[in-house]
């Protein structure tokens, strides 16, 4: 068993204000953990990995098809895989949560 604390993991800059860091991870799925600053913005973007996640503060905003649906604490997400896809922090507090990828995301782009 792999055991993986977020307070000893170091995180990276995606983007301005988004910072990601790998958690645990298999050969068929990783954890990661995210947090948004206020106004930051995942620009659109996609990947073959199917993606899910959970918000457990503040509200994030995706942008899917046109369509945006706003995510709170509590809300779980799926986005299949190689579906563009955005994302905007609109609140003024820092939106925290946790995306898993099957398969794992290796060597990603922000990393």
């Amino acid at each position: 068993m792999e055991r993986v604390s977020l307070e000893e993991t170091e995180s990276s800059e995606a983007a301005e204000g988004v910072r990601l860091a790998l958690l645990a991870g298999s050969e068929s799925i990783n954890v990661q953990h995210f947090a948004i600053e206020p106004g930051a913005v995942v620009e659109e973007h996609s990947h073959p990995n199917e993606q899910t996640g959970y918000i457990y503060e503040g509200d994030l905003t995706f942008l899917v098809d046109g369509e945006e649906i706003v995510c709170g604490p509590g809300d779980s997400y799926a986005i299949p895989g190689d579906q563009p896809h955005a994302a905007e922090n609109r609140g003024d507090e820092t939106v925290r949560g946790v995306d898993i990828f099957s398969p794992p995301r290796e060597n990603p782009s922000w990393k």
